[in-house]
C-alpha cells in the first residue's frame, strides 16, 4: 500500500502502515543499511561470480556461478544471470534491466562443450529480455521482451526491437534494426540512432551510481 506525498517538489510514494488485521509487521532497518546480498550474488559448483569495480547488482536480482561482470555494469531488479552450466561474460557499462534472464547451454551430445553467453560492452538489455547461449557484440540495444536464442551472433551497432525473436544460429550483420518473430532486417541505423545506443549505456552508468549510493 502507498500514499502520495510531496517530496522535493514532486509527487512521490510513501509506504503506508501495514494492515495489522493481516498479521503483517514492519521490521525496522537502520538508516543507510542494506539487506544481505548472500542470495543476490552467490557461488555455484565452486565458481564465484566476478564483479569488476563500479558494478551494481540490485538486491532482488540473482547473479550465480560462472559470471563475470565488467566495470560499471549494472543488473536491475528481478534480473537473473545464471552461469550454472557454462560461463557468462557481461562487458563494461552494459546494463541488464528488470526481469531479464541470461542463461547458457550445457555440454551434451547435440552441443559438445555447451555454449557460453558473451555480451560486449555498452550493451542495453531491456526489461524481460531473454538471452540464451548467444553472443552480443558491443554497442547494441536489445529491446523489451526480445528473445535471442542459442548460437546467435548479434554484431555491433544492432538494435533489436521489442518483442522480437532471433532463432537459433542466426547471425545479424552490424548496423541494422531487426524486428519481428522471427526477426527480419528492417533498415540500416543512421548515425543519430547509433549515438543513442551509446547514450543508453552511458545513461545507465549514471543511473546505477545513484542506486549504489542510496
Amino acid at each position: 500500500m502507498a500514499t502520495k506525498v510531496q517530496i522535493l517538489g514532486h509527487v512521490g510514494l510513501r509506504r503506508a502502515h501495514p494492515p495489522r488485521s493481516l498479521g503483517w509487521t514492519e521490521t525496522p532497518r537502520r538508516r543507510g543499511s542494506r539487506p544481505s546480498r548472500a542470495m543476490t550474488v552467490r557461488a555455484y559448483a565452486g565458481y564465484e561470480p566476478e564483479l569488476a569495480s563500479g558494478v551494481f547488482v540490485d538486491d532482488t536480482a540473482l547473479v550465480l556461478g560462472q559470471v563475470a561482470l565488467g566495470e560499471d555494469a549494472s543488473v536491475w531488479p528481478m534480473a537473473v544471470i545464471r552461469g550454472d552450466v557454462h560461463r557468462i561474460e557481461v562487458g563494461p557499462r552494459t546494463n541488464v534491466q528488470d526481469g531479464a534472464v541470461l542463461h547458457v547451454t550445457h555440454d551434451h551430445p547435440q552441443v559438445p562443450g555447451g555454449q557460453p553467453l558473451i555480451i560486449g560492452g555498452d550493451v542495453t538489455i531491456g526489461h524481460r529480455a531473454v538471452l540464451h547461449a548467444c553472443r552480443v557484440e558491443p554497442v547494441c540495444l536489445i529491446g523489451i521482451g526480445a528473445v535471442i536464442m542459442d548460437g546467435v551472433v548479434v554484431e555491433e551497432h544492432s538494435l533489436i526491437a521489442a518483442g522480437s525473436l532471433i532463432p537459433p544460429g542466426k547471425r545479424l550483420p552490424a548496423g541494422f534494426l531487426w524486428k519481428g518473430a522471427p526477426a527480419q532486417q528492417v533498415r540500416r541505423l543512421d548515425a543519430t540512432e547509433i549515438d543513442y545506443l551509446r547514450y543508453s549505456a552511458a545513461h545507465y552508468v549514471r543511473l546505477k551510481e545513484g542506486h549504489r549510493q542510496a
